[in-house]
């Protein structure tokens, strides 16, 4: 594909967060701070997953994944983001523009699969206890998260394709601090219907599947708990499902922001709050989330620690 013959526009202008100029300095070690978290807060789950063999469960493999998931989404629009707050440098080439579009739709998508087939996970662990580990094989898990990875790719492909066949003319300026796709789309002087419809049907197709899946998943272990009810068994479910129930209220919760709540004269604004939410915010919220509530977690950790304490 030719580029110079779809769009006359070589870069766009990202006007990032809507912050005072006196003020981007304590802003921008407020998100240094948090991307930082992020990154070595997840690095560190996965580290401490590979290195603990008692770790070595259905669970805590799909955990991995979500974790790399979440630096990955994370340092798709923050680094950018950071780096034009710092340099006031606000422009992005259309090719790098584009590649941080379809970045940020894989790893969306990509988090979303995860969080149902963790929910899914937790559904056979306390549904069908006797049939876990029959269930939830190692070649099933790899088949789960190989299928979530290519389903992304493809979807996040699918809204690049259409979107690099549109023509952008005079206005570059796009009001976020990424490329997000309905942005760019608002930008594009030529026809978006066929994007927009594909927005609606396959991207409507895929949340509406994933979200029925953790639903479902905890309507089923809802029901099984309340048969035959007792604190015990309460309680054990909510230490297992607790923090996978709380990263899904914080993503789906800033989504539901976005796309459910009216819009009024500050949209942009809620917009832009709700997308620092949802790829900052949330990024860094997980591994504490699942550290803190998590009694095998801060014992691995726990383990690591003295481990370095008696090497030094």
């Amino acid at each position: 594909m030719r580029r110079e013959n779809q769009s006359s526009v070589s870069e766009f202008l990202l006007l990032g967060l809507p912050i005072r100029p006196e003020q981007q300095g304590v802003f921008f070690a407020l998100f240094l701070g948090m991307y930082l978290t992020t990154v070595l807060g997840n690095l560190l789950i996965v580290l401490l997953i590979r290195l603990d063999s008692r770790l070595h469960t259905p669970m805590y493999f799909f955990l991995s994944h979500l974790a790399f998931t979440d630096v990955s989404f994370s340092s798709v629009t923050v680094p950018k983001m950071l780096m034009n707050m710092q340099t006031q440098h606000l422009s992005i080439p259309y090719v790098g523009c584009i590649s941080q579009m379809y970045f940020f739709l894989l790893f969306v998508c990509l988090e979303n699969f995860l969080l149902s087939v963790m929910a899914y996970d937790r559904y056979v662990a306390i549904c069908q206890p006797l049939h876990y580990t029959t269930v939830m094989r190692e070649e099933m898990c790899t088949l789960l998260v190989a299928g979530s990875w290519l389903f992304s790719c493809a979807h996040a492909l699918l809204h690049t394709l259409l979107l690099s066949h549109l023509s952008f003319c005079a206005d570059n300026t796009i009001s976020h601090f990424f490329c997000d796709l309905t942005a760019l789309l608002k930008l594009t002087c030529s026809d978006t219907s066929l994007n927009e419809l594909v927005i609606f049907t396959e991207g409507g197709v895929f949340a509406f599947l994933t979200f029925c899946a953790i639903l479902g998943s905890y309507i089923r272990i809802g029901a099984t708990i309340l048969r035959v009810p007792s604190i015990k068994r309460i309680c054990k479910a909510l230490s297992t499902c607790g923090s996978h129930l709380l990263v899904v209220f914080l993503y789906y919760g800033t989504l539901a922001m976005i796309y459910f709540i009216p819009s009024s004269n500050n949209s942009k604004v809620k917009d832009i709050i709700a997308s620092v939410m949802y790829t900052v915010v949330t990024p860094m919220l997980n591994p504490f989330i699942y550290s803190l509530r998590n009694r095998d977690m801060r014992l691995a950790l726990g383990i690591l620690y003295r481990r370095k304490t008696c090497l030094q």
